[in-house]
């Protein structure tokens, strides 16, 4: 199986069963800086600087169902070249399982193709949101 290697326009993971708190702690060990720019019920507005540049985040609690968490890093100036690194770093840090999209979303990609990451085990799979 070939890795997709191509930087992604920007980052989004969606986190299971993890409050707002674990999530901030986290990014605030991987962040140089973070901080709030606005928030409103379940959704979170930050600026993030990393590696020397400043990254919008947003952060939508119960993004999908009670249990999923959106983050999405609105810039390709990330540490991660794909989803699939920051996933898996998330995963690792939040001791649980996190998904994202299998590929940059490009025309003719299925929507439905995630990957799983959880316990250091990363997998293929599809997932349909009813």
């Amino acid at each position: 199986m070939t890795q997709e290697t191509t930087r992604h326009p920007d980052i989004e993971i969606y986190i299971k069963g993890r409050t707002l708190e674990p999530i901030l702690a986290w990014l605030e060990q991987r962040c140089e800086a973070l901080e709030e720019v606005q928030s409103s019920g379940n959704t979170h507005h930050l600026m993030c600087t990393m590696n020397g540049q400043r990254v919008p985040l947003m952060i939508h609690e119960r993004a999908l169902g009670k249990a999923w968490t959106s983050l999405w890093f609105r810039s390709d100036a990330t540490p991660w070249v794909r989803d699939l690194d920051c996933a898996e770093e998330a995963s690792a840090a939040l001791d649980t399982q996190v998904r994202c999209i299998v590929s940059g979303w490009q025309d003719g990609d299925d929507p439905d193709e995630w990957w799983r990451i959880e316990a250091g085990e990363t997998e293929k799979i599809t997932w349909r949101t009813e």
